[in-house]
């Protein structure tokens, strides 16, 4: 495996809860995309995972009693596409609405995405440099690409707008606004996942406020890992990707192991 990363030059801290959780009787390792595993670029649709990174969730992944799970506010289809790994590799998109079940919306809530999406369809036109990515159960406004005035004006004009409907769920991250017709987040998709995989410890990592929702109900055999700057609950914090990719090298080898010598005694 080409290492991503220094594993030498991960914080002491940080190495050393690595060392414990590795040895955890059933693992989860759950991890955003967009600005974790891949740099943050102005083309939502040019984001590529750093190197060494997918390659480290698939040998994750391989390993007994390791679960692995890709975490994202993307659409399920296109996190599939932007990340593409085995069946072993569990993706959940839209900030927890979409699994690996198929998503299906009452008669009401599909009344209400299409309404949200012509209002915001509308708001988008007048502005250059603002995409609308469709979701499942909504829409992601990016603003990355406009002018800091268009930018505002038309978020502004998005919350005050179809966000503000009854039955409406916001989330909102880095130059991006989400509107859900159903209520979703990552902190309830981790709660989801413990439900199902019954892991003795967790570690995920995250960079965006989306992502404060996992770190607020870690407990303290977990490992969160913030990426990059910004206020976090998260009690350790890496620098960048490349970085992230140190972090799950580090881990497999240090599971690796431990899985070894659990297995010869």
């Amino acid at each position: 495996m080409t290492s991503g990363g220094d594993t030498a030059a991960l914080p002491a801290d940080l190495a050393a809860a690595l060392r414990d959780v590795a040895a955890a009787d059933r693992l989860l390792v759950a991890t955003d995309f967009d600005g974790t595993l891949a740099p943050i670029v102005e083309d939502p649709a040019a984001a590529a995972a750093a190197p060494g990174a997918l390659a480290a969730l698939r040998a994750l992944a391989e390993l007994p009693q390791t679960t692995v799970v890709l975490v994202s506010g993307r659409s399920r289809e296109t996190l599939a596409t932007l990340a593409p790994l085995p069946p072993t590799v569990h993706l959940i998109g839209s900030h927890g609405a979409e699994t690996d079940l198929p998503l299906e919306l009452d008669a009401a809530e599909r009344d209400l995405l299409a309404q949200v999406r012509a209002e915001l369809q509308a708001i988008t036109d007048s502005a250059d440099g603002i995409l609308l990515e469709p979701k499942p159960a909504g829409a992601a406004l990016h603003v990355r690409r406009a002018t800091r005035p268009d930018a505002a004006r038309v978020t502004a004009a998005v919350l005050a707008g179809p966000a503000a409907r009854a039955g409406v769920h916001v989330t909102t991250g880095k130059e991006v606004v989400e509107l859900s017709v159903r209520e979703t987040s990552k902190g309830l998709a981790l709660d989801a996942l413990r439900g199902t995989t019954g892991p003795t410890a967790v570690v995920f990592l995250g960079d965006d406020t989306t992502d404060e929702s996992v770190f607020e109900r870690l407990a303290p055999t977990d490992v969160g890992i913030k990426v990059g700057e910004g206020p976090t609950t998260a009690r350790h914090r890496i620098a960048d990707p490349h970085a992230v990719v140190a972090v799950l090298e580090s881990l497999l080898s240090q599971r690796k192991a431990d899985l070894t010598r659990a297995t010869d005694q």
